[in-house]
């Protein structure tokens, strides 16, 4: 029982003092998990086709006072599709106290997946992000709400065709700050 306490005030710790440890250095370096509803679209010789879709992802990355940079892996899916995908984002964020918005462009591959039982080609992905992040008093967390938009040409070949993907979603961002 003693063991378990300790293991409680040795998680306490960490969690409440780490960010004193950091607090004289210029950057910060941070870890999280990314989760999103949105829909995804597909372009087809004027002809679409519109899913709800959802994403889940993670990140590491360096958050400096007016710039932050990540890398990310996200997984995108909705009732036909499955894609995972791996960006570097950039983001620039307004000097405001408390809640602070941002924007941000990443580009990346999507380098596996399947759509309509079909496989989906490597191929170069580009988002764009627009969001507000939110400092937890006290412990070394941000919450980030933001609005994504990722496009990428030529997803998939079958029958000559080649259509191209557009993916939006509404999505939650918890970053750890070490």
């Amino acid at each position: 029982m003693r063991l378990k306490y300790a293991g409680f005030a040795t998680i306490a710790t960490i969690l409440f003092m780490t960010p004193a440890a950091n607090a004289n250095m210029l950057f910060d370096i941070y870890a999280g998990v990314t989760a999103g509803a949105g829909g995804q679209t597909l372009y087809l010789d004027g002809d679409y086709d519109s899913k709800s879709a959802q994403s889940y992802g993670a990140i590491l990355g360096l958050d400096i006072p007016l710039f932050r940079a990540e890398l990310e892996y996200d997984y995108l899916t909705n009732q036909d599709a499955d894609m995972q995908l791996a960006m570097i984002n950039a983001y620039f964020k307004l000097p405001v106290p408390v809640i602070h918005p941002y924007i941000g462009a990443g580009i990346g591959e999507i380098f596996d997946g399947k759509i309509s039982e079909i496989d989906v080609k490597s191929t170069v992905a580009y988002q764009g992000m627009l969001g507000l992040t939110f400092d937890i008093p006290i412990l070394p967390i941000k919450v980030d709400a933001e609005a994504r938009a990722l496009y990428s040409a030529n997803v998939y070949e079958f029958n000559n065709a080649s259509p191209d993907l557009f993916h939006y979603d509404l999505r939650v961002k918890l970053r750890y700050i070490f």
